[in-house]
């Protein structure tokens, strides 16, 4: 019997529900995998779990989706239990904490123990914990493991993953997210890496929203986007959202606001995250008033009908946007 994914050697005991196989193509020794949920992150992540010679089981709600993950090498399933079949490990990417749970108790009676569910979905911390203490019921491995990167980064394989869980399984997954992504981080126990997901992307949305203040006024002062990118990029106001994702035309080729706001990581999604961080905030016993602020903004944002722009778009608004003395 394998030690894990760590080890990679053939498992040659085809009909025991305790390990599944590993697939021996050459010298290439494959894991088998099953991924639920192939939207526009996870088809471009288990494209990659394919390219790197894993064995790829597929299941999406959207028979669009599962035709299209067929052309790159995934094979179909009609079901999440028929996907986690004889599965080394199960990969979930779903939109929010009720779907990767309703998933997990679906199919969790049919894996076999050791099964290692990784759950990529950005979903509440609760629901994380929750999800891991019914794997450890069922003798199974899990880690909760939300990302950063984008669509671009999960076609690039250069996702940033956040893990919460135990060591084991961790280390046993190390293939399998390197296949993925380029930085993977260890944030500790059970739903930390949620915990982790949360804050940065709550951090996020403020630096955005100043970045974006600041062009704004300096637009009314008269100065150029590309004056104020050379002075505040290499100053005390230099971040991410500055230098990487300017929200203005011009200084930073790749930003979106050169595709007319096309995301990128779209405002929809970015007040998902920040719903998430409201809730962790109150449920902390905290009080966050600029990401309360924030979520405001990008709430009005999506209202507004700006869900499908990306969240940098936000510029838009305000720039409009008048207070009263």
């Amino acid at each position: 019997m394998p030690n894990g994914p760590a080890d990679f050697r053939r498992h040659s005991c085809y009909a025991c529900n305790h390990r599944p196989p590993y697939v021996e193509v050459g010298e290439q020794i494959l894991a088998t995998i099953a991924f639920i949920g192939l939207g526009n992150m996870g088809m471009p992540m288990a494209t990659n779990l394919v390219k790197a010679g894993h064995l790829v089981k597929g299941f999406d709600v959207s028979t669009a989706n599962l035709e299209a993950a067929v052309l790159h090498g995934v094979i179909p399933a009609k079901s999440a239990i028929e996907a986690a079949q004889n599965a080394e490990f199960l990969i979930t990417m779903l939109p929010a904490g009720t779907h990767v749970l309703s998933v997990y108790q679906s199919i969790i009676s049919g894996l076999g123990r050791g099964t290692i569910m990784i759950d990529c979905s950005t979903i509440d911390v609760e629901s994380a914990r929750s999800a891991h203490v019914l794997a450890d019921q069922f003798g199974c491995l899990s880690l909760d493991a939300p990302v950063s990167g984008g669509t671009s980064g999960a076609s690039a394989g250069s996702l940033t993953f956040m893990v919460g869980g135990q060591t084991e399984p961790y280390e046993k997954a190390a293939p399998v997210f390197q296949a993925m992504g380029k930085r993977i981080v260890h944030c500790g126990a059970s739903g930390a890496g949620q915990a982790a997901k949360i804050c940065n992307n709550m951090l996020l949305a403020i630096s955005m929203i100043g970045v974006c203040e600041a062009f704004a006024l300096g637009e009314k002062l008269g100065l150029s986007h590309q004056a104020l990118f050379d002075v505040a990029s290499v100053s005390s106001g230099q971040c991410w959202s500055l230098n990487t994702y300017c929200p203005v035309p011009g200084p930073v080729s790749s930003s979106p606001a050169n595709n007319a706001y096309q995301p990128g990581f779209a405002s929809t999604l970015m007040l998902k995250d920040l719903s998430l961080a409201h809730q962790a905030t109150l449920d902390a016993g905290l009080e966050s008033p600029l990401a309360a602020h924030a979520h405001l903004l990008y709430s009005t944002f999506v209202d507004e009908g700006h869900g499908a722009s990306d969240f940098s778009a936000i510029i838009k608004t305000l720039r409009t946007v008048k207070y009263s003395s």
